[in-house]
């Protein structure tokens, strides 16, 4: 990342561009705009910036199609805008990598909270120390914390950052009963706790991924109301 970190804000919507540009550069930030999801993508493949904001319902190119895109070339933050009552859109968006949302009409310090916690999430290093194991095994999984690398059975899965810092901590707490504010908190930050939309998404994209049939989970259990319990299960019982 450079000294000053790269926004890109991809928006159809000429005053609110004004507006995010001339509050996030007053920050510190460099910024570039693009009118559309098309003109964004090669904004991003031209610029190369830290994170992107963008809009969801643009003509052309989407926010959807955008974050899809991105997604297959690049982990790089995304932070969605979206109007009240886009709420199956913003978790289809989510579903796709993006890794924030916030609501129209927001104020500029909403949104700079929003780039500053997920500027953060991106560039913090791993949390060990000399005296803490980077290998964790646990039942079916095996992870290496350095290289970011998991197997599930002997099997690599692909996991976006969210995902990856979401199962690890499943892991790490592996059988204990993990309230939704307790891992929205330690995944999101203390300002997220209300927003259980953020680990029906997670929860569910990880399913798909690690569990045989995400439909009958074995590893992610659901305590209704409550919260989710993991249960990294045994090697060998998969050879049975």
């Amino acid at each position: 990342m450079t000294d000053q970190p790269r926004i890109l804000v991809v928006d159809d919507e000429p005053q609110l561009t004004r507006v995010l540009r001339t509050g996030l550069k007053s920050r510190g930030y460099e910024v570039r705009a693009a009118a559309d999801g098309l003109a964004g993508f090669e904004a991003f493949n031209d610029w190369h910036p830290d994170l992107v904001i963008t809009d969801l319902a643009m003509p052309n190119v989407d926010g959807l199609e955008l974050c899809r895109r991105l997604r297959a070339v690049s982990q790089v933050p995304i932070i969605v805008l979206s109007a009240k009552g886009e709420e199956k859109t913003k978790v289809e968006a989510l579903d796709l990598g993006a890794d924030d949302f916030i609501t129209k009409p927001f104020g500029i310090d909403e949104l700079l909270a929003r780039v500053r916690a997920s500027l953060r999430r991106a560039t913090a290093p791993p949390a060990m120390n000399s005296a803490a194991p980077t290998i964790l095994d646990s039942g079916d999984f095996h992870v290496d914390l350095e290289s970011r690398e998991i197997t599930v059975r002997g099997k690599p899965i692909h996991l976006t950052p969210k995902e990856f810092d979401l199962l690890v901590y499943f892991i790490k707490y592996s059988g204990k009963v993990l309230t939704h504010r307790t891992l929205l908190a330690a995944l999101w930050g203390g300002n997220y706790v209300e927003q259980n939309e953020y680990l029906r998404v997670f929860v569910g994209n990880l399913r798909k991924k690690i569990e045989s049939d995400a439909a009958t989970p074995r590893y992610i259990l659901t305590e209704p109301w409550i919260g989710y319990r993991f249960d990294p299960g045994h090697e060998k019982d998969q050879e049975n």
